[in-house]
């Protein structure tokens, strides 16, 4: 085997889902809606409210349980519009609670910065939506 290869190789297959440079994988939302579009579009409505509700809720938690519980529904909300960004992160986040780790500001803000890329991504989208 060539040296460097199994670097390669295991990069390869350490994640089986393809990562999209846009904030939200629209190919897989197409695929969660059947390829409905006005569907995608209302999904994505309402995936913007609930990432802008659950994310203001984390920052406002003040005990262990709320914050595992909001990170927790951050990551399946996220993770089933393709928003693998916010998915990931809330993921880790959620594995360094469960660990004993504090939730730092500095980790609150780094959520927030992908939830407000997606939320801009979500904004651009229904804005050009054609009625």
């Amino acid at each position: 085997m060539a040296p460097g290869s199994q670097a390669v190789k295991a990069e390869l297959v350490s994640d089986n889902r393809t990562r999209t440079m846009r904030p939200v994988d629209l190919v897989h939302l197409a695929k969660q809606c059947l390829g409905d579009e006005a569907l995608e579009l209302e999904v994505l409505r309402l995936f913007d409210t609930t990432i802008r509700d659950y994310y203001g809720r984390l920052k406002l938690a003040t005990n262990a349980e709320d914050v595992a519980l909001l990170l927790h529904s951050i990551k399946g909300a996220s993770g089933g519009v393709g928003a693998w960004a916010i998915s990931d992160l809330a993921k880790a986040i959620e594995q360094e609670v469960r660990d004993g780790l504090p939730l730092t500001q500095e980790r609150i803000d780094d959520l927030g910065l992908v939830v407000g890329d997606v939320r801009d991504f979500i904004g651009r989208m229904v804005a050009d939506e054609v009625i």
